[in-house]
């Protein structure tokens, strides 16, 4: 298994570009951001309905799938674990007041179908393919990866 470092140090080959450094700054957290809100907005009880049971399953699926994301996380580092569960507090509590006001869904796609446009302009200005299309683990690294160069004394 590789460590943070090493694959901080992959990821880095194809963000040398500030102006792509700077797009992703923005949009791998409004991705981020934009996938908790999609993932708040299925109704909690989509799965009790499909399987006709009477019971709820799950409240906020968003929480559970964030379960599993900071195991991930844990496992490479405890001190980045420790940042991305912040941030997803953050994200689960702003969605949940953004969706007090608007459909949650829809500007979570908004936000999403932005965001990527963005990190493919960024790419294309880099002139190298987004690493996630080598290994699809990278979509989980970029967020650490951000968190890591906005918020570390390099």
């Amino acid at each position: 298994m590789r460590t943070l470092d090493q694959w901080f140090e992959e990821y880095a080959v194809s963000h040398q570009n500030p102006k792509n450094k700077a797009i992703h700054y923005i949009c791998v957290p409004a991705i981020y951001f934009s996938i908790v809100g999609l993932l708040m907005s299925i109704p909690s009880n989509f799965i009790s309905k499909t399987l006709s049971l009477n019971v709820p399953i799950i409240e906020n699926w968003a929480a559970v799938v964030l379960i599993f994301v900071l195991i991930f996380y844990i496992r490479l580092s405890i001190t980045m674990a420790v940042k991305i569960a912040v941030f997803s507090a953050i994200c689960l509590i702003a969605n949940y007041y953004i969706g007090q006001v608007l459909p949650l869904w829809m500007f979570s796609v908004g936000v999403f179908v932005i965001a990527w446009i963005g990190q493919f302009y960024g790419h294309n200005i880099e002139g190298k393919k987004p690493s996630f299309l080598k290994d699809i683990q990278f979509l989980m690294i970029g967020p650490a990866w951000v968190v890591d160069n906005l918020f570390s004394k390099k």
